[in-house]
């Protein structure tokens, strides 16, 4: 049977159907199934059509298109789709502008640092001041209800521990640089201001999501890490990875903690609009 000329959005999702197709007696034509999942497409884009402003990207469309987006800034949140779009971060809280690019005490850190930032309780939108890189000295570990929003300045976190969602909830990570990432730990570390402890040796990853849900990891660039650049394990999920432009690594992401640890067969995580470089791999256990 050949394979109808169409959109590669619609090829593609033919492929991952085509073993479906073939075991059915009798054989199914598969363009009335294509044709199906182009208008429940079609219908979910009239949808967010009230966001959209033409890009075909509803990410992109619910934002740029606003040219006062700065001053509104926390309406990103309400841009997310798939299962992380119910993931607000700071949207309630306060604007934290980041001042200080220094990390010199993980376990006190100083007002107007990111580490600063993240701990805090109260949600919080967390913007910087101008362009800087932060060179962690441990992992930043982050309290629930936080967005980090790099947008309208160059953020880059390189060349140290980088950023670790470990049980908490609602986190927005958008528009940063995250690349060169290190190992870190055998050190004391804050999490909250009523909190910190030791922690041993991280795997060096770029975004590493562990017991988290609710995050929305967008917009950002990630290369050349010690171990993967978004690792999604131990029960994580409602998680959305999308826009994101992954270069200079050989094993991108990691969903799923091993075929063992069963609290991951319930995961839920849409991947979209992700720029991959070549020679690079995702692996789902």
């Amino acid at each position: 049977m050949a394979i109808p000329s169409l959109p590669l959005l619609f090829l593609f999702t033919f492929l991952l159907l085509l073993p479906l197709l073939i075991s059915s007696s009798p054989v199914q034509d598969p363009e009335p199934v294509v044709q199906d999942v182009q208008r429940a497409i079609n219908a979910s884009r009239r949808n967010l059509g009230y966001l959209s402003c033409g890009t075909g990207n509803p990410i992109d469309d619910c934002w740029r298109c606003d040219p006062n987006w700065e001053t509104n800034r926390q309406k990103l949140a309400d841009c997310a789709i798939g299962f992380g779009k119910n993931a607000i971060g700071g949207r309630d809280g306060k604007i934290y502008v980041v001042t200080d690019s220094g990390d010199d005490d993980p376990v006190n850190p100083k007002p107007g640092t990111l580490r600063h930032a993240v701990i805090q309780d109260e949600p919080l939108w967390i913007i910087f001041a101008r362009d800087m890189t932060i060179q962690l000295k441990e992992e930043l570990i982050m309290n629930s209800f936080k967005t980090i929003d790099g947008r309208g300045a160059s953020v880059h976190i390189a060349g140290g521990p980088c950023i670790t969602v470990q049980y908490v909830t609602n986190i927005i990570i958008h528009g940063l640089n995250i690349h060169d990432c290190k190992q870190g730990g055998n050190a004391m570390v804050r999490d909250s201001p009523r909190h910190y402890g030791w922690r041993t040796i991280s795997d060096g990853d770029g975004v590493s999501i562990f017991g988290g849900s609710h995050v929305w990891v967008d917009h950002n660039s990630l290369s050349n890490c010690k171990d993967g650049l978004i690792d999604a394990i131990h029960g994580s999920t409602a998680i959305t990875i999308s826009n994101n432009y992954m270069t200079h690594h050989d094993k991108v992401m990691l969903l799923g903690h091993s075929d063992s640890y069963t609290q991951d067969k319930n995961m839920q995580v849409t991947i979209a609009f992700n720029h991959f470089d070549v020679d690079m791999g995702i692996s789902t256990w």
